[in-house]
């Protein structure tokens, strides 16, 4: 597929292709009173149960399945989730795979790298130092680079999710979703075409297409905080900039606490073990941030859960009781 548009019909197009290994992940369909907001229909997605912890496994099937894969194999650069999927989806295929990720890259993400089976490098402090080193390494070897979100390929097989949400939530007023280098929003407002509204959600500390909409670019900013692992990275893609400019009706901010707190009420309430950059877009509605119009239908993608965020081998209660902050949310700043 050279060059492929980033549309509806080549999303769906690519979905049949991808749709073999991939999990159709299941919603919640439940009130905003649940969690003491105003009353209004909300839908969660739950793109955490998704092969290898996220949603990063549909772009990466799309990109091994669309493209040529050289005997060199496969190499991509990943705070976490996208290396995770790119060696799952290479240990399913049956395709070597080099992995790069920073040292603010959580453990359980690491871990699930090296246990699908890929070569792991971890340098640099963030992703773009280990996208520079993937980059040379790919230079050397002759892989097939694999992007995390500036890859016409990854912005399909993310366009999935969009895809997928429609058919089991078809009358969706606005759409909720965490931000990193864009490639789930890109695919997803790709989908949707204004149908829906369009919401991004970053963390204060990495507003990377907050500063993009407002420069009219694509610019460097600040790459920190709770998610720096999955949602900070130094600029947003290129291929979903002016997606966003023409499809996505805006970006609201969230600081790490919100999205701490949001990790605390998803578990909770619902029993979810969502990470920082899973929880960041109901953090969002949570800390009022975004606030629906009455009888809204509001959509939110939670979509990794790559966190140690309830210790089971500290027995029954002790990791997981209801009172005080979650234990997930202490483990995941410290990288």
């Amino acid at each position: 597929m050279p060059n492929p548009s980033i549309d509806p019909d080549q999303i769906a197009t690519t979905e049949k292709v991808i749709r073999p290994h991939i999990r159709r992940t299941p919603i919640i369909e439940l009130d905003g009173s649940e969690f003491g907001l105003d009353s209004f229909p909300l839908v969660f997605k739950l793109e955490l149960l998704q092969h290898s912890g996220s949603f990063k496994a549909r772009g990466a099937f799309a990109n091994l399945l669309l493209r040529k894969v050289p005997p060199a194999g496969v190499v991509a650069a990943s705070g976490g989730n996208h290396g995770a999927a790119v060696a799952y989806a290479a240990n399913k295929l049956g395709i070597p795979a080099k992995i790069f990720v920073p040292t603010v890259a959580s453990q359980e993400k690491i871990g699930r790298i090296r246990g699908y089976g890929a070569e792991l490098v971890v340098t640099g402090e963030r992703y773009a130092e280990a996208l520079a080193a993937s980059e040379r390494w790919q230079t050397e070897s002759g892989a097939l680079a694999v992007h995390a979100y500036d890859q016409p390929e990854t912005l399909l097989g993310q366009g999935s999710v969009g895809l997928e949400f429609e058919q089991q939530s078809p009358s969706l007023d606005s759409l909720l979703v965490a931000v990193g280098g864009g490639g789930l929003i890109g695919g997803v407002a790709s989908w949707y075409a204004n149908r829906i509204k369009i919401v991004g959600v970053e963390p204060e500390a990495a507003p990377t297409l907050h500063n993009a909409l407002q420069a009219g670019r694509p610019v460097d900013s600040p790459a920190g905080g709770i998610a720096a692992d999955s949602l900070a990275p130094k600029q947003v893609g290129a291929l979903m900039f002016p997606i966003a400019q023409k499809h996505i009706s805006g970006v609201t901010l969230v600081t790490d606490d919100a999205i701490q707190q949001a990790q605390q009420v998803l578990w909770k309430t619902l029993r979810i073990v969502a990470e920082p950059g899973g929880a960041a877009a109901f953090a969002a509605l949570l800390s009022g941030r975004y606030k629906p119009q009455p009888g809204e239908r509001v959509g939110v993608l939670v979509c990794g859960g790559n966190t140690a965020a309830v210790d089971f081998t500290r027995g029954s209660g002790a990791a997981s009781k209801d009172s005080g902050p979650l234990p997930s949310a202490r483990k995941t700043t410290s990288h």
